[in-house]
This record gives structure tokens, C-alpha cells and sequence, in this order.
């Protein structure tokens, strides 16, 4: 559960709750010293269902080689072919290198919020129907619960389908 083993915030982890708090949400991210890497870890140090974890996505446009960010509920597989008739070109997942450098974050950590530069992103409906749902808060440990509505507001998207 949340309040078991809770460390010190990482420097990464402090910088997603300053960009929190300066969006207005007092919202609080918490750090493990147990991975919340895959969405069943997350699920299971925070106590709640797969679908309530964001997955942060991040894939590649083809041609333009820009970062798109997709924000997921943890038990669902984004459809490519979707998210590319978004974008208008075709995309592909992203190397972790490509990752850290579009976001500032490593895979298993990266927020929706507080990028090295802003993402096109697009937020799944399906993490609309819960009432509180947990993100990461970059680090591969860290996370922080909040409404899919301040998701979408924080996001700057509007909520739309993106699993097969």
C-alpha cells in the first residue's frame, strides 16, 4: 500500500511534485523503494486496478521524427494504426534513448507532465471512468494520484479511444 515502504523524493521525483504544485494540484508523489515500472507494480505498491495506472507512452513519428506522448490505462495495448490517423503520419514506439531525450525521464518513469519540451499527447477515454487514477512521477519508483479530469486539464488533451 501507499504508506509502505515511502522513501525520501529523488531529485527527478521532486521536480514532478514542484511542476504539480505549479500547475495547482496538491496532489502528493510518492517513492518506493520497490519499482512501479510495469502497471501490475504500480498497481499493486498503490492498491489499486491495473486500469486505474497511466501508462506514458511515448512513440516517433515517422517522417518528422517529433515525439508523441500517449497516456493509457494500465490494461490496454495502444492501437499504432489509431494514434497514427491522429498524427497524420505514421508513428512507431520509441527507443529509450529517444525517451529520456524528448521527456528528461526513462521509460518506466516518465510523467504526463514536466517534459523537456512539449508533447503531442493524447489521453485514453478507458481512464475516464475511474474516479482517481495513478501516474508516474519520474522515476521508475515514483507515482502520484489524481483525477482523469486534472490528468486531461494538466495534459492539455482531450480524451480519446486509443487501445485495439
Amino acid at each position: 500500500m501507499v504508506d509502505e515502504q515511502r522513501k525520501p523524493l529523488s531529485p527527478s521525483a521532486y521536480r514532478i511534485q514542484e511542476t504539480l504544485f505549479s500547475l495547482g494540484l496538491s496532489c502528493k508523489v510518492v517513492e518506493f523503494q520497490d519499482s512501479t515500472r510495469t502497471s501490475a507494480e504500480a498497481g499493486e505498491r498503490v492498491g489499486c486496478q491495473i486500469g486505474q495506472i497511466v501508462k506514458s507512452l511515448i512513440f516517433r513519428v515517422s517522417v518528422s521524427g517529433k515525439p508523441v506522448l500517449v497516456l493509457t490505462s494500465g490494461g490496454n495495448r495502444v492501437d499504432e494504426t489509431l494514434i497514427s490517423r491522429y498524427v497524420g503520419e505514421s508513428i512507431s514506439r520509441a527507443d529509450a534513448e529517444f525517451a529520456r531525450t524528448s521527456t528528461g525521464y526513462a521509460i518506466g518513469g516518465i510523467p504526463p507532465v514536466g517534459h523537456n519540451r512539449p508533447l503531442l499527447t493524447f489521453l485514453d477515454e478507458d481512464l475516464m471512468q475511474y474516479s482517481k487514477v495513478w501516474a508516474a512521477a519520474g522515476t521508475p519508483n515514483a507515482v502520484f494520484e489524481t483525477t482523469p479530469n486534472d490528468l486531461q486539464i494538466i495534459s492539455g488533451t482531450t480524451p480519446v479511444k486509443v487501445k485495439v
